[in-house]
């Protein structure tokens, strides 16, 4: 059922291959897997490759930790398909941020963390890197590419594109996304029954997405067309309405605070609850300025980017809501680690089995990139320089299926 579609090789042949796996950043639900159908195809086409993966991702690699593929492993890899998060485990480093990776303890001072990470895939006799991550991580896995070349290892490295918030350039879309809209969905149909505990509720469902919005989108798009196939007691108050979607707030759009709580005044006077579904990245900039006026120290990772977990911006949203819109009771609720964490979806697996063979081919003809639905060739599935890689792509809220849903739901 889960064979590859790899295909024969006289490439293959060649050489000795040693494969070596790594998977970084934030988890998604596609790393497992993605590591699982990569066995299946270097373990069908060639009985002796040596296969390993390194431990916490570029953590691992500098500091030399890894474990071997075994056998056992390798006949047993389809596992891999029904788990989420990843079996050789992630960290967020930045192989160009030195004083970073010094501080941590993965190098000594004055080294290079490049030459470090060359060194132990040359050490560790690896002929193929294959990098699972979003843009921070392939972009370092670019990084290293070219510290290869530059100074004569040889070494195909090729990368898988994940993220759940859809936002790396030039990629269609990322392994992971789909299944974390459907989770974040079913997360919300629990959260949702608490409107029942109260009068004038307000839910606020906070997405990850720290610059993209499409997460926030497709997760609200996914549960009102669940919510759709459900049935209602009008008489006992279980309607529609009361269990929808009131407002969709993402990065991408202005929010007219004033507006939009005169909007939902009245949506709230009319159903008694309000549901808003919130992309964490969504004012982020309004909320740092008033933290900072404060004096506050914005915490930020080895990347530059704000630590969003520890700044709330549901918290945010509902203080300045609550009291205009008269609510009772007020319940901020994140799916992100529920989300991220789940096992691929049928969906998401179709495209995992996709990449994860495309990625094989090009890594056996030597051809590093990351492989994606590549926006710039029609969507098809591309080994794309890691020099055109990068993050922050924005959604497109101008996409029929968004202003759709936002004018149904009365947010204009």
């Amino acid at each position: 059922m889960y064979g590859s579609n790899l295909g024969t090789s006289n490439v293959y042949q060649k050489y000795k291959m040693k494969v070596a796996f790594l998977t970084a950043g934030g988890i998604a639900p596609c790393l497992s897997a993605s590591i699982g159908r990569l066995i299946c195809n270097y373990s069908e086409y060639e009985s002796d490759v040596e296969m390993m993966g390194y431990l916490n991702g570029y953590k691992g690699l500098l500091t030399g930790k890894s474990i071997s593929i075994d056998d056992d492993a390798m006949e047993r890899a389809e596992i891999l398909y029904e788990y989420g998060g990843s079996p050789i485990g992630n960290s967020r480093v930045k192989l160009l941020n030195a004083d970073d990776c010094i501080e941590n303890g993965y190098i000594k001072n004055g080294e290079n963390p490049l030459k470090v990470a060359a060194d132990q895939l040359v050490k560790d006799n690896v002929t193929i890197l294959h990098t699972i991550g979003g843009d921070d991580t392939n972009t370092s896995a670019g990084d290293l590419v070219k510290y290869l070349a530059n100074n004569g290892y040889d070494l195909t490295v090729v990368g898988l594109p994940k993220t759940v918030d859809n936002d790396v350039f030039p990629i269609q879309q990322t392994l992971g996304a789909w299944t974390a809209a459907e989770q974040g969905a079913i997360f919300f149909e629990n959260v949702a029954n608490e409107n029942t505990t109260s009068s004038r509720q307000l839910i606020i469902h906070e997405v990850m997405g720290r610059n993209c919005g499409w997460l926030t989108a497709a997760t609200a798009m996914e549960y009102r067309r669940r919510l759709g196939g459900r049935k209602f007691i009008p008489s006992l108050l279980i309607t529609k309405e009361r269990w929808d979607v009131d407002a969709v707030y993402i990065p991408e759009v202005d929010i007219d605070l004033s507006k939009e709580m005169n909007r939902l005044k009245k949506r709230m006077d009319e159903k008694d609850s309000v549901n808003i579904f919130l992309s964490e990245g969504a004012g982020i900039d309004s909320i740092v300025l008033e933290m900072e006026s404060r004096g506050e120290k914005i915490k930020r990772d080895a990347f530059g980017h704000i630590r969003l977990d520890e700044i709330n911006p549901g918290q945010w949203f509902a203080k300045q809501f609550a009291k205009e819109i008269g609510a009772d009771k007020v319940l901020v609720q994140k799916s992100g680690y529920f989300a991220r964490s789940a096992k691929p979806n049928k969906k998401d697996l179709g495209l995992i089995f996709q990449t994860a063979d495309f990625a094989v081919k090009c890594a056996i003809n030597g051809n590093s990139g990351v492989v994606g639905l590549d926006e710039k060739n029609n969507n098809q599935l591309t080994c794309i320089e890691f020099e055109r890689i990068r993050g922050g792509k924005p959604f497109n809220p101008q996409v029929e299926w968004f202003q759709s849903m936002i004018n149904e739901i009365g947010q204009k």
